[in-house]
């Protein structure tokens, strides 16, 4: 369902979107939608990034010390 909401944007903004989307034949309406969509899409990732980068650091030790243990295998072979 799509709800009619209001927003304010600068006018040089809209016209950069009116000129970069009409070639699609789309309505600014769509635009929007697609960029706000894309926006919180990268919001996403970043945040399932960060949690990543952090489980990754609070087993670095151990990582570090299973990688040191195949590269020290791999120059014994």
């Amino acid at each position: 369902m799509r709800i009619k909401t209001s927003v304010s944007l600068s006018e040089e903004l809209l016209k950069t979107i009116d000129t970069r989307f009409k070639k699609y034949h789309r309505s600014r309406s769509d635009f929007i939608e697609a960029a706000v969509k894309a926006f919180i899409a990268q919001i996403i990732r970043d945040e399932q990034n960060a949690r990543d980068i952090e489980i990754i650091n609070q087993h670095a030790d151990f990582l570090n010390r299973e990688a040191m243990d195949v590269l020290e295998y791999q120059v014994h072979l």
